[in-house]
């Protein structure tokens, strides 16, 4: 009998230690990736039945909109997106669901996209949401919306292409920094979400199956998305590549968004504007300047609500400052050029108009400078340039230029959490280990 039941305990604790081994190798980024993309290989080749792909994913959409994405792996009829506010200042909770029939895109045979905009939400502190795809209801997500006097809480993220494994350890850290069941109130990304835009499985491997491993903080923390270099093709036209993080501009269009994305048959805006507690965000696609885009800047730069806003940010792919890169592609292929219209149009317009800060991707690593905003006078006060380039992508480690202005430089991979409140502005990068490696505030 004693020998049955020692049999038993170990049959037990082998099955025990089967299932902790399986669990802490589901939790290795590296094994994460591995397993996204042979899920990805038996989903494009028809192995699995009819489902969910892609989870809903949410967008700013306009001050009182939001854009929703999700997608299936099969044509789904009557997909629609539901939801309902509460939490109204000064009122009772609304009971009224709203149902809003989605948009629908084949992309081929094994993708189909729905989107759809939620709003206008008014004054809404709380939002939710759900789609039904595949004759089921996905579950429900809430979206928290802060005052301007409210504690606003941004995940700053740029250019987590063709890394998929360093970008899962980055959002791990990222976990650990909010904690479990905490998420950003909103996710700042400033561009190159994949490596190539037109091919699908990068954008599964490479940005919705991290996220969704990493927290799925794209659910619940609305994104602001800035347009990368290999984000979309090198022209904004209706067929650009861009399939998904392409909200902003006039794929759906709902009254109150500003004027047509579309100018003379063809050219697609990817410039806007968002209000994230009390920050003004300007959002510049660097790599179609144009006339629309240059008077769009400065009509904005002067506008009341970049000027009576506590704190202004632009946020812009390729920095004015670049000093790493790949040194061919940098003095052989021309790239040095890229962004030059960045520092020599619009720098100077940041100053002008009492930009705080300033910040970019492009550049895989961190760097981040606080400079006098205009050189000839000792007494003026600063503009900060902060380059976020390290969320996963192959890093950048040869200096091609150097500006002599850069206060901190840091060649790994990283985050940045940013918080804002009434009066006061906190930057606190970290890198994939959790390890503080730069921090400022601005104060007001």
């Amino acid at each position: 009998m004693r020998y049955y039941f020692r049999r038993w305990l170990l049959l037990i604790a082998g099955q025990l230690l089967v299932v902790c081994t399986l669990y802490l190798l589901l939790q290795d980024a590296q094994v994460q990736t591995l397993l996204s993309k042979l899920l990805d290989w038996m989903d494009g080749r028809g192995v699995y039945l009819c489902n969910v792909r892609k989870p809903p994913m949410v967008f700013e959409h306009g001050h009182e909109h939001y854009y929703v994405v999700w997608e299936t792996s099969c044509p789904v009829n009557g997909s629609s997106l539901e939801w309902w506010a509460d939490d109204v200042p000064g009122g009772e909770p609304s009971t009224s669901h709203h149902f809003v029939k989605a948009q629908y895109k084949i992309i081929n045979n094994s993708h189909h996209r729905y989107s759809a905009i939620i709003g206008p939400v008014g004054l809404a502190s709380k939002i939710h949401y759900r789609s039904t795809s595949h004759s089921k209801l996905t579950a429900q997500y809430s979206i928290t919306r802060r005052s301007k006097d409210d504690l606003t809480r941004i995940l700053v993220i740029a250019d987590n292409q063709n890394g998929p494994t360093e970008f899962r350890k980055v959002l791990t850290s990222v976990q650990n920094h909010y904690g479990k069941g905490n998420v950003p109130d909103a996710i700042l990304h400033v561009g190159d979400s994949v490596q190539r835009v037109r091919k699908l499985d990068d954008w599964q491997s490479q940005l919705f199956s991290p996220l969704e491993d990493g927290g799925g903080y794209q659910h619940r923390s609305p994104m602001v998305f800035v347009p990368g270099n290999h984000d979309h093709d090198k022209v904004r036209t209706p067929n650009n590549g861009n399939v998904y993080t392409d909200m902003y501009h006039g794929i759906l269009s709902t009254e109150g968004l500003g004027e047509q994305a579309v100018v003379n048959g063809s050219y697609h805006r990817f410039f806007h504007t968002a209000s994230l507690g009390s920050a003004r965000i300007i959002v510049l696609d660097c790599e179609c300047p144009s006339i629309e885009q240059s008077e769009f800047l400065e009509r904005e730069l002067q506008s009341e609500a970049f000027q009576s806003a506590r704190f202004r940010i632009v946020a812009v792919h390729i920095p004015p400052y670049i000093e790493f890169w790949d040194p061919y592609a940098w003095n052989e292929k021309g790239e040095k050029h890229w962004g030059e219209h960045v520092r020599l149009e619009y720098d100077p317009l940041f100053r002008r108009h009492n930009v705080d800060l300033v910040i970019s991707g492009h550049q895989h690593n961190y760097q981040r400078a606080t400079v006098q905003r205009d050189y000839r006078s000792a007494n003026s006060d600063s503009i900060t340039y902060a380059i976020v380039g390290g969320a996963g992508g192959e890093l950048d480690l040869v200096r091609v230029e150097n500006w002599n202005m850069y206060n901190v430089t840091y060649l790994d991979h990283h985050f940045v959490s940013l918080e804002i409140d009434e009066r006061q502005l906190r930057w606190l990068a970290k890198d994939k280990a959790g390890t503080i490696i730069d921090q400022f505030n601005i104060v007001r």
